[in-house]
């Protein structure tokens, strides 16, 4: 155990010479002082999640022999007790680690909860977005963080190098005029759809921005890294399934919302009904997919189909060669609300966000047909730089974190 913290922490200094983005997501402050003796972060690959923990080390006041970062996939932990490991660490005096990939680890519940119980040591850790579920201790035990994709606002702030406030929901929908004059006016090009437009196919993961010519490319990397070792792991998931869980991705990504019914997608992707169910969440635990219901789900009070899209609109322009705009639209939407709100859909509008407000999401031109009569509605449009009353622009959700 001695050599591999010697080679932890000759790894760990390698890590901390490297040159690390300047630009701080909004979780950044609450996870540097966050008082909890173990705090995670999960999230989707590709968020900057490790970037995060590299600047939460980086500017914690302390000697830099008591800090160590170590990430679990690195070969050197192969076969090695993570809590052996933080314990040898914490003997030679170390008071802070940083464990990245911690999902990559052998069986990383138990042993984080051993650390919890018995070492005297803080920890950050990152992990898989799907391990908040597998056990109910995450959330008891730890502070937990999730980071979603980036927002439209960050992509702004990192694109244009403006710094933009974030507005909470009741705030867009009540006084959206407003917020969008304040906006428009803090940028330095006032091209806002422009830039919308960019971010629908670019951009939402922070990799972007390392080499724009190989972002799609990377994203499909990122994707097949989901399926074959977070999902493949942590679910049991034989490699020789996982070309249908591909499959799956496909289908929904060339497929509108509620255009197939769950028979006719087992049909066309090769598998039973209950098998595709348990697919799906697995999918939808590892932010490749968001998974909506109707709104009377709620209440058990009838059957309806679910509402399937790709979890950000990125990943359409990486998996399908044509995109549907409607189905764009609405999969933009839900990947800004999702992170922080309640979503179903509903037969009067396309979504009932934290059970009152009704949004109906379209063009330019989309009325209140749909929807007139509802109270607490709003039409939701693509293509319009502001708004009037009760119609709000669709870019203006990117702006909720």
């Amino acid at each position: 155990m001695e050599n591999t913290l010697q080679n932890a922490k000759r790894l760990s200094l390698l890590k901390l010479s490297q040159t690390v983005p300047e630009y701080k997501r909004f979780l950044f402050q609450d996870v540097f002082n966050a008082a909890g003796k173990i705090t995670g972060i999960y999230g989707s690959r590709g968020v900057g999640k490790t970037t995060l923990l590299i600047q939460v080390l980086k500017n914690l006041p302390l000697d830099s022999d008591k800090k160590l970062y170590i990430s679990c996939d690195h070969p050197i932990f192969k076969g090695i007790s993570l809590f052996d490991f933080v314990d040898e660490f914490s003997k030679r005096g170390g008071e802070l680690i940083i464990i990245d990939e911690i999902h990559e680890a052998d069986d990383f519940q138990a042993q984080l909860k051993s650390v919890y119980d018995f070492l005297d040591i803080k920890i950050f850790f990152s992990g898989s977005s799907a391990i908040k579920i597998t056990n109910p201790d995450f959330a008891r035990r730890y502070s937990m963080y999730h980071l979603p994709i980036l927002s439209f606002r960050e992509f702004l702030e990192i694109s244009q190098a403006v710094t933009i406030e974030s507005y909470n929901l009741k705030t867009i929908f009540s006084d959206h005029e407003r917020v969008v004059h304040e906006i428009i006016a803090s940028l330095r090009e006032k091209k806002i759809l422009m830039f919308f437009e960019q971010f629908l196919s670019v951009g939402v993961y922070p990799f972007y921005f390392e080499d724009k010519t190989k972002y799609l490319d990377r994203i499909v990397e990122t994707i097949n890294t989901i399926l074959y070792t977070d999902l493949g792991q942590l679910f049991n998931i034989q490699a020789d399934k996982i070309s249908t869980l591909k499959k799956l991705l496909l289908t929904i990504c060339v497929s509108k919302p509620l255009e197939l019914s769950i028979d006719k997608l087992a049909l066309r992707v090769g598998i039973t009904k209950s098998t595709l169910y348990k697919y799906i969440e697995y999918l939808a635990k590892a932010e490749l997919v968001l998974h909506i219901s109707h709104e009377a789900k709620r209440f058990n009070s009838v059957r309806k189909p679910d509402k399937l899209y790709l979890a950000n609109t990125n990943l359409f322009n990486a998996l399908c060669i044509k995109n549907e705009k409607g189905t764009l639209r609405e999969a933009f939407f839900a990947s800004m609300m999702s992170p922080g709100h309640s979503l179903h859909y509903l037969n009067k509008g396309d979504f009932l966000v934290d059970e009152k407000y009704v949004v109906e999401i379209g063009g330019r031109n989309k009325g209140f047909s749909q929807i007139k009569d509802v109270p607490e509605s709003f039409v939701v449009a693509d293509d319009i730089e502001v708004g009037f009353g009760n119609k709000i622009p669709l870019w203006l959700f990117g702006f909720l974190y």
